[in-house]
């Protein structure tokens, strides 16, 4: 979706898809519209065969403040069939992500806040500035969270990590979150539009193939027990090089270590 009238614009840059929630002015707060174009959004770009990577990110300086709240109060108005939908709108985005083939790489800086939050952890991989802030402030409110925190954070940094974010609503920098095992990389602000476009476009340039490979092996092995994932990856790497014709390819350890 384009246009100035959307809020996620997505386009298309040679292997990289490329989202971006849009409301600025909001700070790209979560609204209903929002959570549903950013399902499409990403739906759509997950079909698309020649892309390699999928990025999201947030328009005005910031990646997203979580929900809206004026539209949280409207749909509470309206009882809790209209409430509950936002949350499952942004559920079918949050959940699009781990179907896609391709990874998304979420490109964060400025303020990731509550479902902001809870966005960029529902992405494969997350770049962001060493000064963004980070945190899932609901119980600041006297809320809990309702867009995956309770459910992915744990998995993602531990019970004892998680329950204590979630509890403290402390804030976050990018260097914690690198730290806490929350994102890949942190860059200095002004290294960061540089160093996350070159690592995006470096994995753009990857082989489709063994990049969707092992997404889907990291994926599957995380839900099963380790000896089954072992097992599969074994198949798929005798798959992968017989498919590929890449038999040459079992050499690159070797050349890698010498070069």
């Amino acid at each position: 979706m384009s246009g100035a009238e959307c809020t996620v614009e997505a386009v298309i840059d040679g292997a990289i898809g490329r989202i971006t929630l849009n409301r600025p002015e909001r700070m790209n707060a979560v609204s209903v519209a929002m959570a549903t174009e950013l399902a499409t959004a990403l739906l759509d770009l997950g079909r698309r065969r020649d892309l390699n990577v999928i990025v999201l990110r947030g328009s005005g300086g910031n990646f997203c403040a979580g929900g809206d709240f004026d539209e949280v109060e409207r749909l509470r108005a309206e009882g809790p069939a209209a409430l509950k939908f936002l949350f499952t709108e942004f559920r079918r985005a949050c959940d699009a992500i781990a179907d896609i083939d391709v990874p998304v790489v979420a490109v964060v800086d400025g303020v990731a806040a509550a479902g902001g939050f809870e966005l960029m952890q529902a992405a494969d991989i997350v770049l962001v500035s060493a000064t963004a802030r980070i945190s899932d402030n609901h119980i600041r409110f006297g809320m809990i969270p309702g867009g995956g925190s309770t459910a992915r954070l744990p998995r993602l940094i531990g019970r004892q990590q998680a329950l204590a974010t979630l509890l403290s609503g402390d804030r976050l920098s990018g260097r914690d979150a690198v730290a806490h095992g929350l994102a890949y990389r942190s860059y200095p602000p002004a290294d960061f539009e540089n160093e996350a476009e070159a690592f995006v476009r470096d994995l753009a340039g990857r082989s489709r193939q063994a990049v969707v490979s092992i997404k889907r092996l990291v994926g599957t092995g995380l839900q099963g027990s380790l000896d089954a994932a072992l097992t599969n990856e074994t198949e798929s790497v005798v798959r992968h090089i017989i498919g590929s014709g890449a038999a040459s390819a079992a050499a690159f350890d070797s050349r890698e270590v010498r070069s």
